[in-house]
This record gives structure tokens, C-alpha cells and sequence, in this order.
């Protein structure tokens, strides 16, 4: 069987158990996350392995996890970024100032590893130094379900291969090196709350840590296709509830029409970056 056959035979399996579309990855991807699932789990195999996996729900769930790890990324769309730094967040910060009567709140629902929650940091980091009559305090709260992902995030520890996004200014400002490895420096850190927090969790609205909703923006990127649709309505109607009156939301580049379904409208062509209605 060929390398596109076993990627096929994956995604195959994912959608039809599991109702998850993983057929945006890259063949190679899929194939080499297969190999090393192959060794931790001790198959001969490719074919063992995929047989494994068609028939355990729990080495699923292990192999989607590591799909999500792998694709984490500091300022991974980079219209969706552009957009943000450029529109959306001067228009909030104004508004903000003119108001005189609340924080910017920021909620970034599945952090992964938190390039997604430091990405947002820096850029509004720089907005505020750009603008110095523009004061505005900044609340950034950073949630994923998977406690390791969190502890991984707050480290905020990085391959430089996983930085490529980063300009050599951001880096000089934000991070530390030692050897091979950069650092979140502790000034960018201490802007975010990390903390776990499942978005099916039917206690809880929006992450206790931030104590009420009331979002400026909410970041969902990459979340939405791995679920059927009953899940994506769950999770729309707890982040929009979390959302304030003319919230943003943003999402993945992929996931679009699903927004555009549920009566979203992009503020922006092709950014991903949505308002309700």
C-alpha cells in the first residue's frame, strides 16, 4: 500500500468513527505521526497500526492529539494576523480608551502549546508602544482541555524550526536563547492566564479564571472541523454567549463556511475573522 493509500485509509477512519475531517494535513504528516504512533504502540507494522488505530478509541484520540500539537504555530494564517494587528485591534484599543470603562478582553479557547496566546500578546504589545496615547489594559486568558498542553504553554519553550513565523525584531523583544531552545520572556508571560478548560464542560460558561465573559475577541482556529455538527453548535453557542455585543471571533482559514453557516458575517474577506449577524 502506498503513502496516499495509508493517508487515505486514515482520514477514511477518522471521519467515519470519529466524524473528524483530517484531510487538510499533509500526506507526509499524516504518515510520519502514523510511524511513530507505529513505534510508541509497538506495531511491526504500518497495517498493524492502522488497524490499531481503526479499532481503539483511545489510540485515536492519542493520534488527533498529536495532529493538534504538530499544527500549532505562532501567526499561522498570516492574512488572519495582518487583519488583527492593522483593524481590529486599533479599532478595539480606541474604542476602549474613548469608553474609559473596561479592559480589552481576549480569549484564546484552544491554546494548544500557545503560540496562538503569545502571537495575540505581541501584537497588541506593540500596538499599545506604537500608540503611547492609546493606554489600555489588556486581559489575555489562554484555555485548552489537555492539562500538558497548558503546562507546555505557560513554559512557553521553542524550537527555533517552530518560531519561522516570528521577524528577527519580535524575537529579539520577546524571546531569550539558550543553545537551541528559545524562551518566552517573563514581560510577554505575565500579560496571559493560563489555565484548563474544556469547551463541553456544561458548569461553566467561559474559563472561571476570567470570572465573566464579555470577550472582545475570541481565538477558535483549527478546532471546529475535527467535530460533528452537534459538537460545533455546542461549542459556537458557549463561545458566543462568552462573546460581547460586537465581539470578533476568529477561526481557522478552513473553517469559514461553517461560520458563514451559522450566520456569521467575516469583517473582512478571506481573514476569518467574524461577527455575529
Amino acid at each position: 500500500m502506498s503513502m496516499k493509500s495509508h493517508a487515505y485509509h486514515i482520514n477514511d477512519i477518522f471521519f467515519s468513527l470519529e466524524g473528524m475531517d483530517i484531510a487538510q494535513y499533509d500526506e507526509t504528516f499524516l504518515i510520519n505521526s502514523a510511524n511513530r504512533r507505529c513505534v510508541a504502540t509497538k506495531c511491526e507494522t504500518i497495517e498493524d497500526y492502522l488497524e490499531l488505530l481503526e479499532n481503539s478509541e483511545l489510540e485515536r484520540m492519542t493520534f488527533f492529539d498529536n495532529l493538534q500539537i504538530g499544527y500549532s504555530s505562532f501567526f499561522r494564517n498570516p492574512l488572519t494576523f495582518y487583519t488583527l494587528e492593522k483593524v481590529v485591534l486599533p479599532d478595539l484599543i480606541t474604542k476602549i480608551k474613548n469608553s474609559k470603562s473596561k479592559d480589552l478582553r481576549i480569549w484564546s479557547a484552544a491554546c494548544a502549546s500557545g503560540q496562538e496566546a503569545y502571537s495575540i500578546a505581541m501584537l497588541i504589545e506593540e500596538e499599545v508602544s506604537c500608540n503611547e496615547n492609546e493606554k489600555c489594559n489588556c486581559l489575555i486568558f489562554a484555555t485548552d482541555k489537555d492539562e500538558e498542553q497548558i503546562e507546555m504553554a505557560y513554559r512557553g519553550q521553542y524550537a527555533r524550526h517552530a518560531l519561522d513565523n516570528i521577524s528577527l525584531k519580535q524575537l529579539d523583544k520577546w524571546f531569550i536563547k539558550y543553545g537551541n531552545t528559545f524562551f518566552v520572556k517573563p514581560e510577554l508571560k505575565e500579560k496571559i492566564s493560563f489555565s484548563v478548560f474544556d469547551l463541553f464542560d456544561r458548569n461553566y460558561s467561559s474559563p472561571p479564571t476570567s470570572i465573566f465573559g464579555h470577550f472582545d475577541i475570541v481565538l477558535c482556529a483549527n478546532l471546529l472541523f475535527y467535530y460533528k455538527e452537534n459538537h460545533r453548535k455546542i461549542i459556537l453557542e458557549k463561545i458566543t454567549g462568552a462573546m460581547s455585543e460586537n465581539g470578533y471571533l476568529v477561526t481557522g482559514e478552513t473553517e469559514r463556511d461553517i461560520l458563514k453557516k451559522y450566520h456569521f458575517r467575516e469583517v473582512y474577506p478571506h481573514s476569518a475573522i467574524f461577527r455575529r449577524g
